[in-house]
């Protein structure tokens, strides 16, 4: 977990901040729609049924995680909860972000996957930042946190260029965070 103490980055100075349009429950940057799971789209991932506008290795052994913690925890559909990364061009899925809802103390965190396929494009960026400057307008949350491994250090240069300073590690874990500007 993370500490109240602010950090130095903001996601709104930080340079990877995307534009952000907040249509409806879509949030769409640049090059991606982040967009609600729905109730087909759950049940399909954990009913291996393949759709038509998924990547062709989506979904990914994280999308099928999220897709049963959202079977079992349906608030995890609301406003600032779990949602599909998809390409603008094309419609593909290519992924999954969430910010595990409800914040607990302030605290909201966030995680994310993109496919193999899709990686390297800088959309896990594009999508970590939208997702922690839509968390700030959520009432009460003043600070967007993630964990990582150290075996994964392109997820923490993600959330670093999403705006998230690392704060903290214990050799098991990095800690990421961002506060409210």
């Amino acid at each position: 977990m993370s500490s109240s103490s602010p950090c130095s980055s903001s996601p709104s100075s930080s340079p990877a901040s995307p534009a952000l349009a907040d249509t409806g429950t879509d949030l769409t940057t640049d090059r991606l729609v982040l967009r609600t799971w729905t109730t087909a789209e759950i049940a399909a991932v954990l009913g291996d049924v393949r759709s038509p506008h998924w990547a062709a290795d989506f979904p990914a052994e994280g999308d099928r995680a999220i897709a049963g913690f959202i079977a079992e925890r349906p608030d995890a559909l609301g406003p600032y909860g779990q949602r599909q990364i998809i390409e603008r061009a094309g419609g593909l899925v290519v992924g999954a972000i969430g910010l595990f809802w409800p914040p607990e103390a302030g605290r909201l965190e966030v995680g994310y996957g993109v496919v193999p396929s899709r990686r390297g494009r800088g959309y896990a960026t594009e999508a970590a930042a939208a997702m922690v400057e839509f968390a700030f307008t959520a009432p009460g949350v003043h600070t967007v946190f993630a964990d990582v491994e150290p075996a994964n250090p392109a997820s923490g240069r993600v959330l670093e260029k999403a705006g998230l300073e690392r704060w903290s590690s214990d050799g098991k874990t990095a800690r990421y965070r961002a506060v409210a500007p």
